[in-house]
């Protein structure tokens, strides 16, 4: 396959870069790590809130995908499956760590008064936000910190919504469950999340 010889990497679908890897060139793969890197880092950085699981669980993740080449699909969307990967290994370096802190989704009523979905567009979006800089790195940080506390499959779920933007589907292949899991467990999370900036930030800040 000469394609990588017509046009440079950058200029490769996800499909040609692994094709190309598939084929022996390890140029493809250091590609993908560059197309990917800082994704699926910040991913990790939220998902485990631990810097010292981080490095490792990121590099873990990069190698399974470099030894796991006779296993590749191109035609299989490569952002979900090397989600996927960073996922599971983030649980297993959880449980390792003894800090799997996660507990029986219960039913959450309805909350009219939750703004967590437009602040989180807000926050990883790269439009101006109508505050300014000081005050949006504050919030940003007492989300990050509202959300590090939170159950690990109510964390997860959060980060691959609202910071990863994937869909109910991809969301419920990456971690394994039902969407109508996803879709239960997400709305348990907005409504845990809500609860828990509230008292992160006191009545004057939230009605």
């Amino acid at each position: 396959m000469n394609i990588t010889m017509k046009r440079p990497f950058e200029k490769l679908t996800d499909a040609e870069l692994l094709q190309s890897y598939i084929e022996g060139d390890e140029d493809a793969f250091r590609e993908i790590v560059n197309r990917y890197k800082n994704s699926l880092y910040a991913f990790l950085k939220q998902f485990l809130n631990q810097s010292d699981l981080v490095d490792d669980v990121f590099q873990e993740t990069f190698l399974q995908l470099f030894t796991s080449r006779e296993s590749f699909d191109p035609s299989r969307p490569l952002r979900p499956w090397l989600f996927t990967i960073a996922a599971n290994k983030a649980k297993d370096a959880l449980r390792k760590s003894q800090r799997n802190s996660a507990v029986p989704i219960g039913t959450i009523s309805e909350s009219e008064d939750m703004s967590f979905d437009e602040m989180l567009n807000a926050l990883s979006s790269d439009t101006a936000v109508p505050y300014d800089e000081v005050e949006r790195n504050e919030t940003a940080t007492r989300v990050s910190e509202v959300i590090a506390n939170m159950p690990e499959n109510l964390r997860e779920i959060l980060v691959l919504a609202y910071f990863n933007r994937f869909s109910y589907k991809q969301m419920a292949d990456i971690l394994g469950i039902p969407i109508g899991t996803v879709k239960s467990r997400l709305h348990t999370a907005v409504a845990r999340f809500a609860k828990d900036w509230k008292a992160a930030v006191g009545s004057k800040e939230v009605k």
